[in-house]
């Protein structure tokens, strides 16, 4: 049985994951890493800065809104990712659409239990029609607007002691049913106000229809070559597949059993060979980073700092990683200029990789306070807010 230490895990996030060097392109990016965290909007832009070499925020826009080579799509753990034309039906098959009936469901049970009608089901098809005939007619319209046009929107349904707008619930469910899609932000690019348009209207054509079970496999695969060798629960947890459908994917791509520093994990089989980074590394990584949040089992690259990094809900705030390894975590001063705070000690090579990583990102941010959506402890004592 293949063996793989903690540094050859770290070696191959180093070089898998574009951190000791830079991808060619966004589009490689999204792919390689199987997607990028899109609910903090900032999350993409600044996990390709430290990933791209040139890492313009038009590069990202110019993908996403106007090549259309990238999508923004909900996706695994009813997380928004950034992902690739290719792989976008890939995902949406794997792990989008099985959440749409009780998506459904749960809106149907709103209506009826509001009185808003006695046919939730019916409702919910004539104004999601509705919906898309208006961004048909008008071209991509944001909440308010479409609330304008399709008054049924306007709807407040009682929920629990709350309330909720019929537009938040029928928007949120006809983009898991892959009918609209998120377009260009309303604002700035840290907004996560959006327009919406139709999925046909904005690529093209609808997201293809593709066998659930072959593509948890696909997925399976690009993820286990990305982020492995992991565990079954690191794919399981990342997915947010059920323990049958990871071990059917897993069985499917013909993974085989490896040992990880003394536990049990699993690899593609023709993918066992060592991967060399020739070069110390580093990288301040936003909240929410693919490389942070790829596995369930952190502790190979996390050491004990979880209270410090993640928030109670496990969301990781901002972390510098040196080699693979979380040394510490980084925020912003009143000025904008990044600042590093060490939770473990690092070589004077590693602390001035990590200046220059510093240097770089505070010139990008051009005095411009980014407030993670996901702050963890550490931030919040670093930036004072």
């Amino acid at each position: 049985m293949r063996s793989f230490t903690i540094e050859e895990r770290r070696n191959r996030l180093g070089a898998r994951h574009h951190l000791a060097t830079s991808a060619g392109s966004f589009v490689q990016l999204a792919d390689d890493l199987v997607g990028l965290h899109s609910s903090d909007p900032a999350t993409v832009y600044l996990a390709s800065q430290q990933r791209l070499a040139d890492s313009a925020r038009d590069v990202v826009e110019a993908s996403l809104y106007e090549a259309r080579s990238t999508v923004r799509h909900l996706g695994m753990r009813r997380t928004m990712f950034v992902v690739s034309r290719e792989l976008a039906p890939i995902m949406d098959a794997a792990c989008t659409r099985a959440l749409a009936p009780a998506q459904r469901k749960r809106v149907v049970n709103l209506l009826e239990s509001n009185d808003v009608t006695k046919d939730g089901d019916g409702w919910i098809s004539r104004v999601e029609d509705d919906i898309e005939d208006a961004i048909a007619e008008n071209g991509p319209l944001t909440a308010r607007s479409l609330t304008r046009l399709v008054p049924e929107l306007s709807t407040k349904l009682k929920h629990g002691k709350g309330e909720v707008g019929a537009s938040t619930r029928l928007l949120f469910l006809m983009s898991v049913e892959g009918r609209i899609v998120r377009g260009r932000p309303v604002g700035s690019w840290v907004s996560s106000q959006y327009e919406w348009s139709t999925m046909d209207g904005w690529l093209g054509h609808t997201l293809p229809e593709t066998d659930p079970v072959s593509a948890r496999a696909d997925l399976a695969a690009r993820w286990l070559y990305a982020y492995g060798p992991a565990t079954v629960l690191d794919l399981k947890w990342w997915s947010g597949w059920s323990l049958t459908d990871t071990r059917q994917a897993l069985r499917a791509i013909d993974a085989v059993d490896v040992d990880l520093h003394g536990s049990p994990g699993v690899a593609l089989g023709t993918d066992l060979e060592p991967e060399d980074v020739d070069e110390p590394w580093a990288a301040l990584l936003p909240s929410l980073d693919p490389s942070i949040m790829g596995w369930k089992e952190r502790g190979w690259y996390l050491g004990s700092h979880e209270a410090a990094l993640f928030d109670r809900t496990g969301n990781s705030g901002p972390v510098v990683l040196v080699n693979g390894s979380i040394v510490g975590g980084w925020g912003q001063d009143d000025d904008g200029k990044v600042v590093i705070e060490y939770l473990d000690s690092v070589t004077d090579t590693e602390e001035s990789l990590v200046g220059d990583r510093a240097e770089r990102l505070s010139a990008w941010f051009d005095g411009r306070i980014v407030t993670p959506r996901f702050a963890n402890p550490l931030w919040h004592a670093i930036s004072g807010r």
